[in-house]
């Protein structure tokens, strides 16, 4: 996959009712870099996010994607971006194996990888035919950082990404981050300093209220 894509934002803000939740963003996502948008709960770092994944429109101002120099529509900058976040629900009522089936017929594997290895990689051989609904919540988020980080994607899209982990899962993630997460934008909204620790670019979003 082509893996240049570039995010801008250009004094770009987003109110909720009349409350602005940031405001006056000027800011550039570069291919290849990572970025950790940082703040307290609730200070719209998901919020911001769904600004750069095309999901929200700004209320002012601009946010642009480029492909190679070349803008690209909004509505496709889904096929660039993987995403995992706690408000992201998986389908309780597939396995396993139905789960990863269906969220890989819209996105390819990142090379290397297929549904036999992904599951290896999880852990969970033994769980390949249990219901979703009935994993703890630690391994459906370690579920969604699977399929976020072995899709190919440009953009890897992290929302409080060891919500829900223990320590070792805390250590799992940075393990893909270091295997998965070479040559991509990868983009972090977070407050735990172990989350994004990787990251050589922090935002802080109280910056732009």
């Amino acid at each position: 996959m082509d893996h240049q894509l570039k995010i801008t934002l250009e004094n770009a803000g987003r109110r909720f009712n009349r409350d602005w939740i940031f405001k006056g963003l000027d800011y550039t996502f570069e291919p290849g870099n990572s970025y950790a948008v940082l703040g307290p709960n609730g200070s719209g770092k998901s919020t911001l996010l769904q600004l750069l994944n095309g999901s929200l429109s700004p209320s002012t101002g601009k946010v642009n994607f480029y492909q190679n120099d070349a803008l690209i529509d909004a509505d496709d900058v889904f096929k660039h971006i993987s995403l995992a976040a706690p408000y992201l629900e998986l389908i309780e009522d597939f396995s396993l194996t139905e789960v990863i089936d269906f969220h890989f017929k819209f996105k390819p594997f990142i090379a290397g990888m297929d549904r036999p290895r992904l599951i290896e990689l999880l852990g969970m051989q033994t769980s390949k035919n249990k219901l979703v609904k009935y994993f703890s919540s630690g391994m459906k988020q370690r579920l969604k950082l699977a399929l976020a980080f072995c899709s190919d994607t440009a953009i890897l899209m992290l929302d409080e990404p060891t919500s829900n982990l223990d320590t070792q899962g805390v250590d799992w993630y940075l393990q893909l981050v270091q295997n998965y997460a070479v040559n991509r934008l990868i983009i972090v909204g977070s407050n735990q300093e172990q989350e994004y620790s990787f990251c050589s670019n922090h935002l802080l979003i109280t910056d732009y209220k």
